[in-house]
């Protein structure tokens, strides 16, 4: 009966956690979407409670309490802002899990192993499980565990470095120690023949010498990485971390976990690989951790910035017919979305055709600009991604670009050597008139310069993007 209800509640579960996959795509259902996540998470937990194997009631509801605690105190503390660093903080919790959960299995196994057939009729829950598997599936078991421990483990150091990139405690530069792709093959290498060794002997040390490797290549993999591809990195890391749940999900022949880990990775490496296409990245070199650096000597930058104060801004403003403006990182910085979302409101009730053009990869996060622009309640359908709105930047009157830097940037159409040459980019430069909303005149977080600053018909509206667009709102009633 037990067995029959988790069985039937993990079903309900996995279907409701592919509804929340399905409903995240969009921004009109990803509340809702929200909800199924919650819901079918809540079932999945109560459901491995009471079902078989279930014990430990105190300790469960202590950690089930302490983790509710703890989440609740992270959701209410961290800004959007800080989402990016949340996400790669989750994910390196996901592959240290996989890794004491994979530790765990094969120290239960070797206990199992170790007692006589009398003494294994009388076990219970995950023990009982290893207790009837065939020496075949003892074997499968091992590779299973091996699997999940090694991804694991690279998803827990990779997260962390990715984490301490994106919260500016690492350096965002690409780095790579003497040897760089040697020493992840050499890692490789021996992470095979550990697997082997412990294919042939079950031991821990083979199991240990593994995790050590494994733990290297995710932290010298995402140090290579530059800070312009860190949203590829952090998408990359999700897709680590549902494979390495999954791998255990059949370490414990739990289904649930299996589905979950599956629907996690693919859909992680199919976003992965849509935001290499957006960048024009290999997705096999994202995998080993090969780009974020230049080819030769860039191009020189020639001219200068020009700025204009915000009273220039609102005249051309009131003159344009056509406005696009392209959200980036720094408009999250400064919680500027407010402010855009009024500026937005005002400009339309004049009668102005606004809209919002989205990069694949703005910000540093997948669907940053989206959700922060939701969050400010502009509407949906003035929010246009990439390929729907590039063509019409000849067109328009103004393009306002708020805290964006390589995702506007014309070198990746003319620089042959620069880091992000052949990335799709925003033609914003083809409009009549720019402005570039930004603090000072740095390249950024990507430490990239950008040539579209100095162009002819782009005018610098420096500042703070939200103080800047608050001063602008006195001028446009």
């Amino acid at each position: 009966m037990e067995f029959g209800f988790t069985t039937a509640a993990y079903v309900v579960a996995a279907v409701l956690f592919i509804l929340s996959l399905g409903g995240l795509s969009g921004q009109e259902s990803a509340k809702r979407a929200v909800w199924y996540g919650i819901v079918g998470m809540a079932l999945a937990v109560f459901a491995t409670l009471v079902g078989p194997g279930s014990g430990l009631w105190v300790l469960s509801i202590v950690l089930i309490v302490a983790g509710g605690v703890i989440g609740t105190y992270v959701a209410q503390r961290v800004q959007m802002t800080e989402m990016p660093q949340l996400v790669a903080a989750m994910h390196s919790l996901v592959g240290l899990a996989a890794v004491f959960v994979g530790y765990n299995a094969h120290l239960e196994l070797g206990n199992v192993l170790s007692m006589d057939e009398t003494a294994r009729h009388g076990l219970e829950g995950f023990a009982a499980l290893l207790a009837h598997k065939t020496p075949v599936e003892q074997n499968i078991l091992r590779i299973e565990l091996f699997l999940g421990i090694f991804i694991g483990a690279v998803t827990f150091t990779g997260s962390v470095i990715a984490y301490g990139k994106l919260a500016g405690k690492v350096t965002s530069a690409a780095q790579k120690l003497p040897g760089g792709h040697v020493l992840n093959a050499s890692a490789a290498i021996l992470s095979l023949v550990c697997l082997v060794w412990y294919f042939n002997t079950g031991g821990i040390l083979p199991l240990f010498i593994m995790t050590l490797a494994a733990f290297f290549i995710g932290y010298h993999l995402i140090m290579g990485i530059g800070g312009a591809d860190m949203p590829v990195v952090v998408s990359m890391l999700n897709s680590y971390s549902g494979w390495a749940a999954a791998a255990i999900g059949f370490s414990l022949g739990n289904d649930l976990l299996i589905v979950v880990g599956a629907l996690v990775g693919s859909s992680g490496a199919i976003l992965s690989y849509i935001m290499c296409k957006a960048m024009n990245r290999s997705f096999i070199s994202v995998i080993l951790g090969g780009f974020g650096g230049a080819a030769g000597p860039q191009m020189e930058v020639e001219g200068e910035q020009v700025a204009i104060d915000a009273d220039g801004v609102a005249t051309a403003l009131e003159e344009a017919d056509n406005i696009i403006i392209i959200p980036g990182y720094g408009m999250a910085v400064a919680q500027a979305q407010q402010s855009v979302s009024e500026l937005t409101k005002r400009l339309r009730a004049k009668g102005k055709n606004v809209r919002f053009a989205i990069h694949p990869v703005a910000g540093r996060l997948p669907g940053h600009m989206n959700v922060l622009l939701a969050e400010a309640k502009v509407p949906y359908d003035i929010v246009l991604e990439m390929d729907e709105i590039n063509e019409d930047f000849p067109e328009t009157d103004v393009a306002i670009v708020i805290g964006s830097n390589d995702i506007v940037n014309p070198a990746a159409q003319d620089d042959p050597n620069s880091p992000i040459a052949g990335m799709p980019v925003l033609e914003c430069w083809k409009a009549k008139q720019v402005f570039v909303s930004k603090r000072g005149q740095g390249t950024g977080y990507s430490g990239i310069e950008n040539p579209l600053f100095y162009k002819e018909n782009t005018r610098m509206f420096y500042g703070d993007a939200k103080a800047s667009l608050d001063q602008l709102l006195t001028m446009i009633n």
